[in-house]
């Protein structure tokens, strides 16, 4: 594809062609009328007459020659040092007269982690795990959102709006509107996401929540969930309806670390987009205006929207091999 500032596409190139070659026309009268200079119209001229209609096709800009570029004898030596001693660009640097981004574009080249991604004494890396097949293992939390005043609030109306008096009269008086709780579900391999809202987190709640997350994936293509990680709340740890709920799947229980919320990273992950993309998009005019757009969002983050831990293919792209594009 040309970059965004060329003056001419393949097509203008054509033309350029067609009006010189076709018509014998001066290049410096059509370089005018194509709005481009005399050096573009010239170039692309004698491209064609060497290489014909393939010359006109756009080339990467990467040079020919790379003098300076990092010998592969070198960068072996990098890899070995990384390998062998655990060691990071600052200290790889000095040891081989380097300079440490030199050392760190030799490492991003090959594919190697950051020092803190990985366990020293085996070299494997642990900050990012993945199951192996669909719903081996399900992240499930809860996103609580303040409930929106009907008619919007000071996000619609503005700081120092009448509703944004209202808002603050109540505040005064201890009058609170509540929270909308965000019931979220994220299969590990596929990252195959479901959501729904609901006004509390109770165990009751939770379970009929999972079962209707079950059915979701399964229409999906995830025919059954084996473990579900979720945090250590009262609901999830005691809740006889979540452990009946577990028990109808055949799914086994699996908790956080205490303090450590990063165990259940990817259903926070998804949090945040969830919000980012979804609750605080634009302003609503409603709690209800806002659970509106939910199930339409659901839908492209599953099947459309790009996903970087996925190398930009969609999440339904893990079940069935299909591929998506942002929409």
């Amino acid at each position: 594809m040309s970059h965004a500032n060329a003056r001419l596409t393949v097509h203008g190139r054509m033309e350029l062609i067609r009006r010189v070659i076709e018509q014998g026309r001066p290049v410096a009268h059509v370089v005018v009328e194509l709005n481009c200079s005399r050096a573009t119209g010239y170039k692309w001229l004698k491209r064609f007459r060497e290489e014909g209609v393939t010359g006109l096709t756009d080339r990467p800009s990467r040079a020919h020659r790379h003098p300076r570029q990092t010998s592969p004898e070198l960068e072996a030596q990098i890899v070995q040092l990384r390998q062998e001693r655990k060691l990071g660009p600052a200290r790889i640097g000095p040891l081989l007269g380097l300079a440490p981004s030199t050392v760190h574009a030799v490492l991003t080249r090959h594919g190697l982690h950051r020092l803190a991604w990985m366990d020293r004494p085996t070299g494997v890396l642990i900050r990012r795990y993945e199951r192996d097949r669909p719903g081996e293992l399900v992240h499930v939390d809860v996103k609580k959102l303040g409930k929106i005043r009907p008619g919007g609030g000071w996000r619609v109306h503005g700081r120092g709006s009448e509703q944004d008096r209202v808002a603050e009269r109540d505040r005064d008086a201890g009058v609170r509107i509540g929270f909308d709780f965000v019931h979220c579900a994220v299969d590990d391999h596929t990252r195959l996401a479901y959501a729904e809202i609901h006004s509390d987190e109770k165990a009751v709640t939770c379970a009929g929540f999972l079962l209707r997350a079950a059915e979701h994936f399964r229409a999906l293509g995830v025919d059954r969930i084996e473990r579900v990680m979720t945090d250590n709340a009262k609901a999830y740890r005691l809740g006889k309806a979540w452990h009946a709920a577990l028990a109808e799947l055949g799914a086994q229980p699996r908790f956080t670390r205490n303090y450590r919320p990063q165990t259940n990273g990817k259903a926070e992950r998804f949090n945040r987009t969830l919000a980012d993309e979804w609750a605080y998009i634009r302003p609503f005019d409603s709690s209800d205006d806002r659970a509106a757009a939910l199930p339409g969002w659901l839908h492209t983050y599953n099947h459309h929207r790009t996903h970087t831990s996925l190398g930009g293919l969609p999440p339904i792209s893990r079940v069935n091999n299909a591929t998506g594009h942002y929409i």
